[in-house]
């Protein structure tokens, strides 16, 4: 690894002292207490843009953090830094996700302004750090210091205040939020967006939502991929296998435009630790301004023919419903928490008693929210067709 790579051996440890383990290393580790985490798992039936989607080819939040976690190990690999604190940052940043996406997590974010309200990047630092219970030594999973910094600041420092979740984490085991993260959790960030700007077309693509040549015509990047695409096999016919590899050369692409302009910042700023990395003022990890701006374009289509397509926006609203119904329902009786979270509501103080209700339902999967809301109101406000993964 080269010397600016965060090494697990220098690792600045965990909240909890642990010994050593004898098969891997600190964030081999990390890696590994994530997978086997029941948040991990919840991910499976969590909306990723399409709530409870017909068939079984479409992205869910599981699927998503697993080609994020892909991407973002190659692009270590290929930039000489530790594979596995990419690894572990890109599968975990998605695990703060309450059901139903973002619809969900506005309406919970209503729910709960009177306790602070919530977001999902500081929720997910809270369930790794407090709410995943794994062994009786300690509350958490007690990951790494790195692996924690990486996903407070998935989306660059923090600046200002942070929300309460986040700060009661940074409180325990200071992060250093208004720094940059390591080049590892950067590689992570961007991951993520060349997976879901790639995969989201891909899905909107796979459900009729808008057509290739629509999108060839709208989005100039597009539009030159999928001419070279199609151009590269003359005589076949077939869209099935043709998109594919449409969305193969866009990830390319960004892969390719993402790794030119991070080795001209590295070059530029010379670093010889990972501290030089957090110091740098401005982001390591980036797209060239060529591919930022050919981005644009199709982040707006995707915006208007994808995320505002009259068949998901017709469910945001039911969707929202669910969380409001489920937070007003327990907060007007915490006695239907179940056992833990009901102990847990009457030790909290009372000001604040209602974020564990907040965490229960954060918690939750879509079918699991959806059949909890109709227990404890004899309501549905979903569709009654509603395909539940």
């Amino acid at each position: 690894m080269v010397p600016y790579a965060c090494h697990p051996a220098r690792s600045r440890g965990r909240l909890h002292s642990e010994p050593p383990s004898r098969l891997r290393d600190a964030f081999a580790r990390d890696r590994d207490r994530l997978i086997h985490a029941t948040a991990f798992r919840r991910l499976r039936h969590k909306t990723q843009v399409f709530v409870a989607p017909e068939g079984d080819h479409f992205r869910v939040r599981l699927t998503h953090s697993l080609e994020v976690a892909q991407i973002a190990r190659t692009l270590a690999r290929v930039l000489a830094v530790n594979e596995d604190l990419a690894e572990v940052v890109a599968l975990g940043h998605d695990v703060g996700h309450p059901p139903f996406g973002h619809s969900g997590e506005e309406a919970l974010a209503a729910a709960m302004a009177h306790v602070g309200g919530f977001d999902h990047n500081g929720h997910a630092l809270r369930v790794l750090a407090e709410l995943e219970l794994r062994t009786p030594a300690f509350a958490g999973l007690n990951l790494s210091w790195e692996v924690l910094e990486g996903l407070a600041k998935h989306n660059g420092p923090v600046t200002g205040t942070p929300g309460w979740a986040l700060a009661e984490v940074d409180a325990a085991f200071p992060l250093e939020l208004e720094s940059w993260p390591a080049l590892e959790a950067q590689l992570a960030a961007l991951a993520d967006d060349i997976a879901y700007n790639a995969h989201d077309l891909d899905d909107a693509l796979g459900a009729g939502l808008v057509d290739v040549e629509e999108a060839a015509a709208e989005v100039p990047l597009i539009g030159v991929l999928w001419r070279q695409v199609k151009a590269e096999w003359p005589g076949e016919t077939r869209r099935r296998l043709l998109v594919p590899q449409l969305v193969r050369e866009l990830i390319g692409a960004m892969v390719d435009s993402l790794l030119a302009e991070t080795r001209d910042r590295l070059r530029a700023l010379s670093p010889e630790f990972p501290d030089d990395i957090r110091r740098a003022g401005r982001a390591t990890v980036a797209f060239g301004p060529g591919m930022e701006e050919e981005l644009a374009p199709l982040r707006t289509f995707l915006r208007a023919r994808m995320y505002e397509a009259a068949s998901v926006q017709a469910l945001r609203e039911p969707a929202a419903a669910v969380v409001r119904g489920l937070f007003a329902a327990l907060q007007a009786d915490p006695a239907r928490l179940p056992g833990r979270w009901r102990a847990l509501h009457a030790e909290a103080a009372p000001d604040v008693a209602d974020r564990v209700i907040g965490d229960f339902i954060a918690g939750m999967t879509d079918r699991y929210a959806i059949r909890t809301h109709a227990e404890l109101t004899g309501t549905n406000p979903m569709p009654a067709d509603l395909a539940l993964f």
